[in-house]
């Protein structure tokens, strides 16, 4: 399970944004958001820094 902590999400448009690039990153991921939170659970093989190059190339930040 990988935890990703996504800045500027602000609303269900973004939480959809940001589940396309999860799922172009990989289409098999099952992925959770949390918008109040900022909070993104993924659970795939692929590894992190896959999804956070794809979530920032879609416009977000990804926290450290």
């Amino acid at each position: 399970m990988i935890t990703l902590k996504v800045e500027g999400m602000t609303c269900m448009g973004c939480v959809r944004s940001v589940e396309k690039a999860v799922g172009r990153a990989d289409p098999g991921a099952r992925v959770e958001i949390d918008l109040p939170s900022g909070k993104v659970a993924i659970e795939s093989a692929t590894p992190r820094e896959t999804f956070v190059a794809a979530i920032e190339d879609a416009g977000y930040d990804v926290a450290a």
